[in-house]
């Protein structure tokens, strides 16, 4: 209802639990098929079900049901409409108490900073997040990050947390062309937590959203304005799971990391959660580590990401490095025209078990075709001048003389 009144879209929905079958054929009818049943305490794609047509309303609802007692142990579902070709857009906001102390007392009291575009899912969990969005315009990325703005300092929220939208992508859009400022996007819901992707603004804004949330809860009050929010370059954060895509991301259940060398390097950051040794915790989600790679523009960090990805070295346990691999060779995800049903319904299995054969039994192997560029580097330690020849596997890392990347570029944040 705060979002409404902030005058921010929402996709049509119900505002109190459904119990019923019935409700779900109604609901249909009035506002068209698929419809989403969603459980009140879900996230990742889970406690979430799709009902293409009237017979399905039953066993979908139950279903929707059962895995949100099993997941979240409440089984409260709700009702939405569902789109067909939506991108899955989210503005990172941090917000304080405002001067009364009860909470925003208008926009001013809410900073976002900036939105990441985490599109490409499979079964509506995310497998790679990235920002800002390769499809907006600039127009419609303010409009949106102002929506929520207005939607939390609505809400009385504070915290650090995420706005997330669906935003209509049109299937037949030029790559070139970014979505304009006329574009559909609605109010999907807020993650009242520091959420996995975070890393990504981190790296895009040099702001410790962590620190920025202890610092709400003390009372002290965020250390940013609006204004001093810039972006600079493009992020890329690579979930590492314990899964094997070749066989429907299925989760690893056992096994040990007997090699773990990650990469390294500028514009690399690891956040992992295991060691070489470690056996493999599979009692919780099956992310092992996080992959996030920064550089001037999107095409550099492209560039750099298939670097990082060739160099992850993980033995013992399968992961879905080689499929992330496979991505950066996509034509529809290298273009940005990928929607959230993309991985589910249009990739080729057969693409994904390719890779995985390919890539999966030692991530860092040179393939025989695997460009390979020398480099001289003089390095001055203490005074001292070194000269160092480094071998380059895949696209440079470093963009050669003469190309796209000769801008001076800033440390990624370290935290």
């Amino acid at each position: 209802r705060a979002i409404d009144a902030a005058d921010v879209a929402i996709v049509d929905e119900t505002t109190e639990p459904v119990t019923d079958s019935e409700a779900v054929r109604e609901f249909g009818e009035e506002h068209g098929y698929p419809v989403a049943i969603k459980a009140e305490g879900g996230g990742g794609g889970r406690g979430m079900k799709i009902v293409e047509s009237a017979d399905e309303a039953e066993s979908q609802l139950e279903s929707a049901k059962r895995e949100g007692e099993a997941y979240f142990s409440n089984d409260s579902v709700y009702l939405e409409r569902y789109l067909e070709t939506p991108r899955h857009v989210e503005v990172q906001i941090v917000a304080d108490e405002g001067a009364d102390g009860e909470g925003p007392a208008d926009e001013s009291d809410v900073v976002h900073l900036g939105e990441r575009d985490c599109s490409l899912q499979r079964r509506h969990q995310k497998v790679i997040e990235e920002g800002p969005s390769p499809a907006l315009s600039d127009e419609l990325r303010e409009r949106i990050g102002e929506a929520a703005r207005r939607g939390v300092a609505a809400a009385d929220y504070t915290n650090a947390g995420t706005v997330e939208f669906l935003v209509e992508e049109d299937p037949d859009r030029d790559p070139a062309e970014p979505l304009g400022p006329d574009t559909p996007f609605y109010f999907l819901e807020v993650n009242t937590r520091i959420q996995v992707e975070h890393t990504v603004t981190e790296e895009l804004t040099g702001i410790d959203i962590v620190k920025e949330q202890l610092r709400v809860a003390s009372g002290e009050g965020l250390s940013v304005t609006q204004s001093d929010v810039e972006l600079e370059g493009h992020a890329i954060e690579f979930r590492i799971n314990a899964e094997n895509a070749a066989e429907e991301f299925q989760p690893a259940n056992e096994g040990s990391l007997e090699t773990y060398d990650p990469p390294g390097g500028i514009g690399v950051r690891v956040d992992d959660a295991l060691r070489q040794g470690d056996p493999l915790v599979t009692d919780y989600d099956s992310m092992i580590a996080k992959l996030i790679v920064w550089a001037g523009d999107r095409e550099e960090c492209l560039a750099r990401s298939k670097r990082a990805l060739a160099e992850y070295d993980v033995e013992g346990v399968v992961t879905i490095i080689p499929f992330h691999r496979l991505m950066l060779d996509d034509q529809r995800f290298v273009d940005g025209t990928h929607t959230t049903k993309y991985l589910d319904e249009e990739v080729d299995p057969e693409r994904i078990a390719d890779a995985q054969a390919r890539w999966g039994s030692e991530s860092s192997a040179t393939d025989d075709d695997e460009e390979v560029t020398e480099r001289e580097f003089t390095v001055e330690v203490n005074g001292k001048r070194f000269e160092v020849d480094l071998e380059e596997r895949g696209a440079p890392a470093i963009p050669t003389p003469g190309g796209s990347g000769g801008r001076t570029q800033r440390p990624p944040q370290a935290t």
